[in-house]
């Protein structure tokens, strides 16, 4: 027999519900749909852990982290779980709340459960929280029900004189009664629906002290890049190093580069249609993102590339790149292309929506027009974005109105910080690339902890220039919890809902 102890994935599926169907039998054999393990994935893949047996999966650990003062301890498990949804999720939380635990009834001999119950102690240490807290059930009190209070039984397993299958084994394995919970667990008849709201206190958490907070400044670099001809590709990489080595002597975290940035380089296909000039300037990106992707490394700054056109199975894309001063490289490809681009281009949309795992928090990239499209970006606020990427090009100002305008309130309905940035100038010589209008900034949700008219900072329109910006991701974080409004927190989810569906 083989006993792994692992995180979760999802193609763990098959195996989990078959395990939840048996171990919850005595509630009707309900079950966590894929939809909701999936999302707990996305969110916090290391809180979800499960035990193989033989390769088979047979018992399972679910958890998020909650800032656990917002609930108190009369919450219910609809109101700790955000109506199942997990949008109360917060990973700057000081407690790890433990949402499910079970074992399959044929091993649960093999000390399975304790198992879980270290490894999620284990992790709450190495996250430094406070606390797990849960709240547990008690199918052995129906038995007792009629001679005993919910209290009166508890105590009773407290001493030994009975034997509770879920309780004893979490006084076992260190755990307290902090209090009875009514109504806690609807449909739990074993329990009458009563629950012991159980804590283990973590003896090594450290709180957060102030040196931790000022991690959380994250400083961005942004480019209004000037369109201009270059002789060669040679002048074209010193001027991108140029700002690249200028952001990073700012001890910029991140630089990013707009939409487009690279046209200039049609100029030598100009006597081509424009649909046949951008594919040509396609065949340069690959060698552009390497060239950024050193850049990277060698300057310590988060690049985002701005787009370039990326030709892919025939088809042509309007893509950014994100190269980490890790080492690694994500992709986002334009979802909304506007009708210039698919009239003069034939440019199609991507399909992937994702936020992407730095060094410095979740970040969110999308494309000019993509920003115009609220779901996107409130999509990516549910996934934990603190950060939203938009780097674009207009060529009007009635253009550049609607992307500041529209990044603006995704700052505000998401809580978030956005920044934009754009191209400026003339572009006499390229095809459908005259003139471009630009103002870069960086916006602020609204409230008292931010600017007035919720505007970090924005660099003179219509000139080249680099935008350096300290933000402070504590903020969002007090934001989200103590705002005069918390829109997210706020949504009626039983009224409506924004869904991914790819």
């Amino acid at each position: 027999m083989n006993i792994e102890l692992r995180k979760l994935t999802l193609e763990d599926y098959a195996d989990l519900k078959e395990s939840m169907l048996q171990a919850y039998d005595s509630m009707g054999g309900s079950i966590w749909p894929k939809s909701s393990i999936a999302k707990l994935l996305n969110i916090f893949p290391e809180g979800q852990l499960c035990i193989a047996v033989d390769d088979k999966v047979v018992a399972c650990s679910l958890s998020i982290i909650v800032e656990y003062d917002e609930y108190g301890d009369r919450h219910t498990y609809k109101l700790i779980t955000g109506d199942y949804s997990f949008s109360t999720h917060d990973p700057n939380g000081d407690t790890l709340y433990g949402i499910e635990i079970f074992v399959h009834p044929e091993y649960r001999g093999l000390r399975l459960g304790r198992r879980l119950y270290e490894a999620r102690k284990e992790l709450c240490e190495s996250l430094n929280l406070k606390s797990i807290i849960a709240g547990g059930r008690i199918p052995g009190y129906h038995a007792y029900a009629n001679e005993l209070s919910p209290r009166q039984y508890i105590d009773k397993v407290k001493t030994k004189e009975i034997y509770d299958p879920t309780l004893t084994f979490q006084i076992s394995n260190d755990f307290h009664v902090r209090k009875v919970l009514k109504n806690y667990l609807p449909g739990d008849h074993e329990s009458k629906e009563y629950a012991t709201l159980i804590e283990w206190n973590n003896i090594y958490y450290q709180g957060v002290d102030a040196s931790a907070r000022s991690a959380m400044t994250i400083r961005l670099g942004l480019v209004q890049w000037q369109m201009r001809l270059f002789p060669d590709m040679e002048s074209f990489y010193e001027q991108v190093e140029f700002f690249v080595d200028a952001v990073s002597g700012y001890k910029s975290d991140f630089i990013m580069f707009p939409e487009l940035f690279n046209t200039p380089l049609l100029q030598p296909y100009n006597h081509l249609p424009e649909i046949e000039a951008m594919r040509k300037l396609a065949e340069k990106t690959a060698e552009i993102v390497a060239k950024m992707h050193e850049y990277a490394l060698s300057y310590n700054v988060n690049i985002i590339t701005g787009s370039m056109p990326l030709l892919d199975d025939g088809k042509l894309y309007n893509a950014t790149y994100l190269c980490h001063r890790t080492g690694k490289i994500d992709e986002y490809r334009k979802i909304h292309i506007t009708p210039n681009e698919q009239k003069y281009y034939g440019m199609v949309g991507g399909d992937k929506v994702q936020v992407f795992d730095t060094d410095c928090g979740k970040v969110g990239i999308l494309i000019c027009y993509d920003v115009e499209f609220p779901e996107l970006s409130r999509i990516y606020a549910d996934q934990g974005m603190q950060i939203l990427f938009v780097p674009f090009l207009t060529d009007t100002q009635n253009g550049y109105t609607r992307v500041r305008h529209c990044a603006q309130a995704r700052a505000i309905e998401n809580e978030c910080y956005v920044a934009i940035a754009g191209c400026v100038g003339n572009l006499p010589k390229v095809n459908n690339m005259d003139i471009q209008f630009a103002q870069s900034a960086v916006f602020t949700p609204s409230d008292f902890a931010f600017p007035t008219n919720a505007i970090k900072a924005e660099a003179t329109p219509n000139t080249e220039m680099v935008l350096v910006v300290d933000v402070d991701l504590h903020l969002l974080d007090e934001l989200h919890h103590y705002g005069t409004v918390k829109v997210l927190k706020d949504r009626r989810a039983d009224l409506y809902q924004v869904k991914l569906l790819k």
